[in-house]
């Protein structure tokens, strides 16, 4: 099976890595109702906790693995950066 990435171009965050690519070892993708609701007490941890959230385009969808680089928060999620 090939290898498959997540491409993000979101490069103040931790998980991202030369090339636009996501090396967090899981993320959760949601709709953007669900991340105002619950900002960042959510992660793809708790994913089998979690119900589905239908979205209508890609511009009702957002990320929830984000995590600022350099803060404190790299360990709080329990997700770590895949090795490439």
């Amino acid at each position: 099976m090939a290898q498959q990435h997540i491409h993000c171009i979101v490069n103040n965050c931790h998980y991202w890595s030369q090339g636009n690519k996501c090396v967090a070892n899981e993320i959760l993708i949601a709709s953007d109702q669900f991340g105002n609701q619950y900002a960042d007490r959510v992660d793809a941890t708790m994913v089998k906790q979690l119900s589905p959230t239908p979205v209508n385009s890609c511009m009702e969808s957002c990320c929830k693995s984000f995590v600022p680089k350099g803060s404190g928060e790299i360990n709080q999620d329990g997700i770590k950066k895949q090795s490439m």
